[in-house]
C-alpha cells in the first residue's frame, strides 16, 4: 500500500478542507496550491489530482465520488 496525493488548486470550488474531511487518512494527503497552472478549469468544474491524474466531475458531490473511486484504485 502506497501513498495517495491529492491536489488541489485554492480557486476551485471543491475545497481542500472538503476533501480534508472526506479523505481523513493516514495514506492520504490533500494539498492546496494557489495555482496549478490549468487555467481556466477552476472556474468550469470541481477538479483535483490524484497522483498526477486529473479528476474532474460536473457537480462537487460527483466530483468527490470519483476521487474516492480513484484513491481506492490507488491504494489496491
Amino acid at each position: 500500500m502506497g501513498i495517495v496525493i491529492i491536489e488541489v488548486c485554492d480557486y476551485n470550488i471543491l475545497s481542500s478542507e472538503e476533501l480534508e474531511e472526506v479523505f481523513n487518512r493516514p495514506e492520504v494527503a490533500v494539498m492546496s496550491y494557489e495555482c496549478m497552472n490549468y487555467c481556466g478549469m477552476c472556474a468550469m468544474r470541481p477538479y483535483a489530482m490524484v497522483n498526477g491524474k486529473r479528476i474532474y466531475g460536473k457537480t462537487i458531490e460527483e466530483c468527490i465520488n470519483k476521487i474516492k473511486a480513484a484513491v481506492e484504485e490507488e491504494l489496491i
